[in-house]
């Protein structure tokens, strides 16, 4: 390496769980893995003000900023970190077909603007080595532990 530094991107996003401490994962369109809702702030916007964006985007589902805990910021891969929230999702939140996404890519091959996700599903802490990408089960697994986050959220 020559020494220059990567500069990294950040994520904001939210970790919502359900009554029985399970994350909310969405499934990445076109990939084989699950995700929490997040992405890139816009200029100007807060970590909190992205994340819910993000949140609203990927899901639909709006929260308010006080139900949030932050959780801060973690490695996530070379390239990027994760800025982190908590939230215990609302009655109104558990059902997941009410889940819609409103944020298009172009799907590779035709360009046909597609959802970033396209399936959600409440997954419980020994399940997400099984679905989740491998860098955000590595934070799970050595940086924030779902199940003590289940526990004092």
């Amino acid at each position: 390496m020559n020494g220059a530094s990567i500069e990294k991107t950040v994520s904001c996003g939210v970790v919502l769980l359900d009554p029985d401490g399970r994350a909310l994962l969405a499934h990445a369109t076109g990939t084989d893995h699950w995700d929490i809702p997040k992405g890139q702030g816009e200029i100007g916007e807060t970590e909190v003000e992205a994340a819910l964006r993000e949140m609203v985007e990927e899901t639909g589902f709006v929260l308010a900023p006080s139900r949030l805990r932050e959780l801060g910021r973690f490695a996530y891969r070379r390239d990027k970190d994760l800025h982190l929230f908590a939230a215990r999702a609302h009655a109104g939140e558990l059902d997941l077909s009410r889940c819609v996404c409103t944020s298009l890519f172009p799907r590779r091959g035709d360009g046909v603007m597609i959802p970033e996700m396209d399936a959600y599903r409440w997954t419980a802490p020994g399940e997400i080595d099984r679905y989740a990408s491998r860098s955000l089960a590595r934070l799970f697994r050595t940086a924030l532990s779902l199940t003590e986050l289940h526990r004092t959220l």
